[in-house]
């Protein structure tokens, strides 16, 4: 007896939102391009993005998204599905599971109506951080995401899934998700490690696009989908990738279905067009915002625009420095007593130490740098130290103090 054909359902999502991080809603107007052109009805695609950057000020081309160089514009019909601050983890996990009373807007609250026999695609795109997806003023914790993943599958809410995720640390997000609910998943990265953009573009004065996304996008349109595997996607990655080192996680069996399974097919006469990228102006997420100002300061003419650069420049570097130095006064009172080893080890955070560790970063977050503040971003980079806190056992409520009391005495806050 063949198996049921079901739907193909896709859900994109940029966390993002600012100038500087340009390429990871480019990321996503340029998947949406993609599956739309493959086929699959509007109905039933879900993308969620900040949408602040086509009319952005510092936009040269108002109305324009490219996500390569001289690359087409891909921002034309892209669905606008949750903007703004409809941009959050609790209605990504609600569209996701197909609930829209738990979906929090005004308006259409368009969900996955998925069932047991279709295919869901997942796109994400964003910051992050050891068991982090940053979202525009909020966060999704990778336990939450492996829950609301496993009762999707309990369930019987999909055939099979496939997630595509590009953040730092990614690694960690997908690396609890299980092997036996019909989900695989490719990462950027990683658990303990960075996601790089590419593509620096001199008029638009910001990054293209992510590394990991430009070349599956890459790869994907100048394909025939329904002659190559997610496990033929996932070894491209491998292959071209200079930066990032892609992982794979969950069900390894669905990486060996054809990727038309879940995109459709391109129409013939979209692949002629394309070719091959080969990623570019690598630079880590973290490092980004430094190497745009420093691009801009370099550029500028005017005497005093050039000096108001450098002086946000310094200010981004003092910050950055007051970031890293009050988390390793944090570091050190967690570790008095013989507990250095704590942030030597490297093993991952299991489901239980990943409740742990939402819960100090969040206290982090709200008492010390919320990284959901442009200023304070680079903080993200900063939690691997948590990360390994937790993971090491160290005390939550001793975590907690610690912070409580950096956060009081140092010299940072002054």
């Amino acid at each position: 007896m063949s198996e049921a054909v079901g739907k193909q359902w896709a859900i994109l999502v940029a966390g993002a939102k600012d100038w500087y991080n340009y390429g990871l809603q480019a990321n996503i107007c340029h998947a949406y391009q993609i599956v739309h052109r493959n086929g699959i009805p509007d109905e039933q695609t879900v993308v969620m993005m900040y949408d602040d950057i086509a009319d952005n000020e510092q936009n040269p081309y108002k109305g324009n998204i490219i996500n390569q160089p001289n690359g087409p514009n891909v921002y034309p019909g892209v669905l606008k599905d949750y903007t703004g601050d409809d941009v959050t983890p609790e209605n990504f996990l609600a569209a996701l599971r197909g609930d829209e009373s738990a979906v929090t807007k005004t308006g259409p609250k368009k969900v996955i109506k998925s069932g047991k026999n279709d295919t869901i695609f997942v796109f994400l795109s964003d910051h992050g951080a050891p068991g982090i997806f940053c979202f525009p003023s909020s966060s999704l914790y990778a336990t939450d995401l492996i829950e609301e993943l496993q009762t999707m599958a309990k369930n019987k809410q999909f055939a099979k899934m496939v997630i595509f995720m590009e953040c730092c640390y990614s690694g960690s997000m997908l690396k609890n998700l299980p092997d036996n609910i019909s989900i695989y998943g490719v990462t950027a990265c990683p658990p303990d490690t960075v996601a790089y953009f590419c593509f620096f573009d001199e008029e638009r004065q910001t990054f293209l696009a992510a590394e990991m996304s430009a070349v599956w996008m890459s790869y994907t349109e100048v394909s025939v989908l329904d002659k190559i595997t997610f496990q033929d996607e996932f070894r491209n990655l491998q292959g071209q990738m200079k930066k990032s080192v892609p992982c794979e996680y969950g069900d390894k069996e669905v990486s060996l279905l054809t990727v038309s399974k879940f995109l459709k097919n391109p129409p013939t006469s979209a692949k002629e067009t394309k070719k091959g990228l080969s990623p570019t102006d690598l630079v880590s997420f973290y490092e980004a915002p430094f190497r745009i100002l420093e691009h801009q300061i370099e550029r500028e003419a005017d005497p005093v625009k050039k000096d108001a650069l450098k002086k946000k420049y310094d200010g981004l570097q003092k910050t950055k420095s007051n970031i890293e130095s009050a988390v390793e006064e944090i570091r050190k009172r967690c570790t008095v007593g013989g507990g250095e080893h704590a942030t030597t080890a490297t093993k991952s955070l299991d489901l239980t130490q990943l409740q742990h560790f939402k819960t100090v970063a969040e206290f982090f977050r709200t008492t010390c740098f919320n990284w959901h503040e442009s200023q304070f971003q680079y903080a993200l980079s900063q939690f691997y130290v948590f990360a390994k806190l937790c993971a090491a056992g160290v005390d939550t409520e001793r975590i907690l103090e610690s912070i409580k009391e950096v956060r009081r005495t140092s010299s940072v806050f002054e």
